[in-house]
């Protein structure tokens, strides 16, 4: 059995049909998602159905990402957020063009059943963004960190990876976890088209939303998967700029 721990799709689904072929997904195999399912390029309602329908074939655990809150939002109460019609929102709203009041239902249900983090058997944690409390997510106050916060990841980056986790200058908050998995803040913005590893933290948004690719991580052995850069899978689209 084989876990693998996917990055941001952005509504990029030949990407990621892409990214499964490669993998050679099997009903034995977990996936886990961190995010940001639509928002950038054309197939955002055709990816939520999709993944409905894998999620009845393959074990698969959904984290609810910043563009899944918006998306939801818009399904529940027709409510256009400026700032989320202007990074991705408007082609989301076009591809569910067709859709039935119903399918749009079901994918409401589907949005409002995310988790906001998930830890598996192996204490390992997986969530869109970040978190701030050094007591861990358990004890995190502000939920919205799970899928805004960019301080985890730039926390790790900042810190001499030469330090002793027994210093007592070594952040708290990661302590409570053998690895973490997050999407949320491109590593093409750090100039690396392939996921980055930051002390126990793994981030595997490779910039799908913009110029990337869709990742897909086998946690145990590290090993990964890439699809094609999505502007040409959509060499027709912008995607997000």
């Amino acid at each position: 059995m084989r876990t693998f721990a996917i990055g941001d799709i952005h509504g990029g689904l030949k990407a990621l049909l892409q990214v499964l072929n490669k993998i050679e997904v099997t009903e034995k195999d977990n996936l886990i998602f961190v995010g940001d399912y639509v928002d950038g390029w054309s197939e955002s309602a055709q990816v939520i159905e999709f993944l409905i329908d894998l999620s009845k074939k393959i074990n698969c655990f959904f984290i609810k990402g910043n563009h899944d809150v918006w998306c939801e939002n818009w399904l529940r109460e027709e409510d256009v957020n400026p700032t989320w019609y202007m990074h991705g929102g408007k082609e989301t709203i076009e591809s569910y063009e067709g859709f039935t009041a119903d399918e749009k239902r079901q994918h409401l249900d589907f949005f409002e059943n995310m988790d906001l983090c998930f830890i598996d058997e192996n204490n390992r944690l997986f969530l869109h963004a970040g978190f701030t409390s050094m007591h861990g997510v358990e004890k995190e106050i502000f939920k919205e960190n799970f899928y805004f916060d960019r301080t985890l990841w730039e926390m790790a980056l900042a810190v001499n990876t030469e330090m002793d986790k027994n210093s007592i200058f070594y952040p708290k908050r990661i302590q409570h976890y053998k690895e973490i998995y997050i999407g949320h803040t491109p590593t093409t913005n750090f100039g690396k088209s392939e996921p980055m590893n930051a002390l126990n933290i793994w981030n595997i948004d490779t910039g799908a939303a913009f110029k990337g690719r869709v990742s897909a991580m086998n946690i145990d052995t590290k090993e990964f998967v890439q699809s094609d850069n999505l502007p040409d899978l959509y060499p027709d689209e912008k995607g997000r700029n």
